[in-house]
């Protein structure tokens, strides 16, 4: 694969160290995969249940080096919904935790290795593979079915190549880890760096704990990425008065950031002379598609940028032609080498060829303003209708996170009613939030309701689970 075209000149190099002082080099990675690829025997299936760590890395790159084809879940993920992904995809091997063996049913442990364990199931029928499928992974709004994204060598090796060249990264690179492995955004920090042969510092502490902060300046960290909710914490915790003179470039994607938020860090970046990089993507896209260059942040504020270098983007109106005109709001389309094969929601499709040929809907509403930069203004199924108005559920998220800074928002309805959830409390505190929408976009508080919920439920990417609140 691509990603490893030079690793006869990494071979030395350190490819990994944690957060305990574990280090594994390029030619570690070569020698767990041949052992790998000789237990496995072969193109097969296999889940990673993920963490960063040094025994997760090692899993999931020798997969990629050797043609094993992984399906990456978190660590925690339920036990039943791992039991139905295994009845439906049929793996022949599980690469899991030492602490998460009982999560494996039949199976015989055939190798252990930096704390992980490779577990053969007694009882399988291996599924059939299109040739170029490389990795599987779950779509952003389905952790609770099957449905799988399929993902080519190609697909991948192109996202990492555009990505190297548009953020300039180099082997002299540091990054530490502070998304899940098995989120397409954190994977694709993994493969851009493995392409130029930098080291990865893995941890599992979160960016809200100290350890955290003694590992990025013992380490001399050069960047780190997040979604939305990773930077209101960062907020939150203080960093923008840290003294972090190594840390050169922060990147976001994940969803919009909030167009305050987004300009405090831009303008922060900018008086530090570090880059603040905001990106958009999809793991329907191998992770990214669109970023806004550095040098636009404070003046593009709240724009998801140009198409990545080797891409291309378009929108199209209601019935399928592109809309020229600056603007003017349609569905953002791509079109690139990373889109995916396609979805899987059986083993059955697995065998499925390339079904989306570079093209990518990505259901979601945009408009490109006259230097072609482009703008997210909503999801193509997130609208309802209020007394026959079309009121765009994201806009209204957006607008109450702009306004009441420090408190989270979740917005859902159905035709003639909206309803809103926060973590804020009190009758005022309601008064307050339907006073301020009825004056910014005219809705009337009598098609408003609005729930109090401790915290809003979000996955371990930071986007909201819309499914687990009620309507």
């Amino acid at each position: 694969m691509g990603l490893f075209e030079n690793e006869l000149f990494y071979e030395k190099r350190l490819l990994a160290e944690d957060d305990e002082g574990g280090r594994v080099s390029y030619q570690d990675l070569n020698s767990f995969s041949e052992e790998l690829i000789r237990r496995v025997g072969g193109k097969k299936l296999i889940f990673i249940l993920c963490e960063n760590t040094i025994g997760s890395l090692l899993g999931y790159l020798g997969c990629l080096k050797t043609g094993v084809v992984p399906l990456m879940l978190e660590k925690q993920i339920n036990p039943q919904l791992l039991a139905r992904l295994m009845e439906e995809y049929c793996p022949a091997f599980l690469y899991v935790p030492e602490d998460c063996l009982t999560k494996t049913g039949e199976c015989e442990i055939v190798w252990r290795v930096k704390g992980y364990c490779l577990c053969q199931r007694k009882a399988f029928h291996s599924p059939s593979f299109y040739g170029e499928l490389s990795l599987l992974l779950t779509t952003s709004g389905s952790t609770g079915s099957p449905k799988l994204v399929r993902q080519s060598k190609d697909n991948i090796v192109a996202n990492a190549e555009s990505i190297c060249s548009y953020l300039k990264i180099q082997e002299k690179e540091r990054p530490v880890t502070t998304l899940p492995m098995n989120y397409t955004y954190g994977l694709s920090i993994i493969n851009s760096h493995v392409k130029k042969g930098a080291a990865i510092y893995l941890t599992t502490k979160s960016i809200v704990e100290r350890p955290f902060w003694d590992f990025v300046k013992e380490r001399e960290i050069t960047s780190l990425g997040g979604v939305p909710y990773t930077y209101q914490l960062l907020k939150r915790i203080g960093f923008l008065e840290m003294e972090l003179p190594e840390l050169r470039t922060l990147t976001q994607a994940g969803g919009k950031l909030p167009t305050t938020l987004h300009k405090e860090f831009a303008v922060y970046a900018k008086e530090t002379g570090k880059q603040f990089v905001v990106m958009y993507g999809q793991t329907e896209a191998t992770a990214r598609m669109g970023y806004l260059p550095a040098d636009s942040a404070v003046e593009r504020c709240g724009s998801m940028g140009v198409a990545i270098p080797g891409g291309r983007f378009w929108l199209r109106n209601d019935i399928g032609e592109e809309i020229k005109e600056p603007f003017v709001q349609g569905e953002l389309v791509y079109e690139g080498d990373n889109v995916a094969l396609g979805y899987a929601s059986s083993r059955e499709d697995l065998k499925k060829e390339d079904e989306w040929n570079g093209i990518l809907y990505t259901g979601d509403m945009a408009e490109r303003d006259a230097d072609g930069f482009y703008y997210i203004t909503g999801r193509k199924k997130r609208f309802i209708k209020l007394f026959g108005n079309r009121v765009n559920l994201d806009e209204v998220e957006r607008l109450l996170k702009e306004h009441f800074e420090g408190v989270d928002f979740a917005c859902l309805g159905r035709d003639d009613s909206l309803i809103i959830y926060t973590d804020t409390k009190g009758e005022e505190g309601f008064k307050e939030i339907m006073e301020y929408l009825y004056e910014i976009t005219g809705i009337s508080p009598r098609a408003m309701t609005i729930r109090s919920v401790s915290t809003i439920p979000k996955n371990e990417s930071g986007k909201t689970l819309y499914s687990e609140l009620e309507i």
